[in-house]
């Protein structure tokens, strides 16, 4: 097949790409800088430098690609900065489904996130409504993540991936990320929340098998084991060498439920090399599981 992957030196991205090649794909990968365009070529792709928010360039980059599906892997997380990655899920998302209808392109798959859902006191599954009356910051990223979900939507064929957090090599949460920056000088508490991860090189695998998957659903992307910060805090505080963290003595907001990956399991068959961020946590810090 023919794929034009949209986001390829991300997380994600630049993990999908020698997983597509090695299925004898074509793969031409999208990327805003032109110094990862010799990386992504020795990954056996074919680079291109298109930024999403300029929608005649990507028009005409995915024109002349004229993949059979489009990969929706974008981000703009590099410095933290949520406004700008709210503004790519809505704009740039916009620009990528519209030149991939005018190419004549039927499918994309497209990356989300699971921490978007209505308050509960359980795991939320693919069905529960996205917490659209949020107020504050929360509101204005799940709102910008149903704007790119509503676009996807417009496409003949979709599929739409909620990750849960990222964690591994490359992320924020791994031995040289952000959180683990924030776990050495005692800012990351031990709290109520609770979330669902994913391994990053988990999420590619699913991002791959989603090339085949039935059309038109989203699909939680996670781990078996949503935990609160007060179970997997500490644990990760270890496994990058960091001090014991504080506690939070704070209860549970009703939307820090976690995700379901039931769906993506028993009726895709997709199943996390990791099942608990706890072997993925010993993993990185190369000891035993934390359980």
């Amino acid at each position: 097949m023919r794929i034009l992957l949209a986001g390829a030196t991300g997380v994600i991205g630049r993990r999908v790409v020698p997983l597509l090649v090695a299925e004898g794909n074509q793969v031409t990968a999208l990327t805003r800088r032109p110094g990862r365009t010799a990386t992504l070529r020795a990954l056996g792709a074919e680079p291109v430098v298109a930024d999403a928010h300029d929608r005649e360039g990507l028009a005409a980059a995915v024109e002349k690609a004229a993949p059979d599906i489009v990969m929706h892997q974008l981000t703009d997380l590099a410095a933290a900065d949520h406004a700008a990655n709210a503004a790519l899920r809505r704009q740039g998302t916009r620009n990528l489904v519209d030149a991939a209808l005018a190419a004549g392109v039927r499918r994309m798959v497209a990356q989300s996130i699971a921490w978007v859902y209505e308050a509960g006191d359980e795991p939320a599954g693919e069905t529960t409504p996205l917490d659209l009356a949020a107020p504050g910051d929360r509101g204005g990223r799940v709102r910008s993540v149903a704007a790119l979900e509503a676009a996807v939507h417009e496409m003949p064929e979709w599929v739409v991936l909620r990750y849960g957090w990222f964690y591994g090599p490359g992320t924020w949460h791994a031995p040289d990320g952000l959180a683990a920056d924030m776990a050495r000088a005692g800012k990351l508490a031990a709290d109520g929340e609770v979330v669902s991860f994913v391994h990053a090189d988990d999420a590619a695998t699913a991002a791959v098998r989603a090339l085949t998957w039935p059309a038109n659903g989203a699909v939680n992307v996670c781990d078996d084991e949503p935990a609160p910060g007060r179970e997997w805090v500490p644990a990760f505080c270890a496994a990058v060498g960091a001090s014991p963290p504080p506690s939070a003595d704070t209860g549970r907001p009703g939307w820090a439920r976690g995700a379901d990956n039931r769906h993506a399991r028993e009726h895709l068959g997709w199943v996390p090399r990791y099942p608990s961020w706890r072997d993925g946590f010993a993993a990185f810090a190369g000891g035993a599981p934390t359980r």
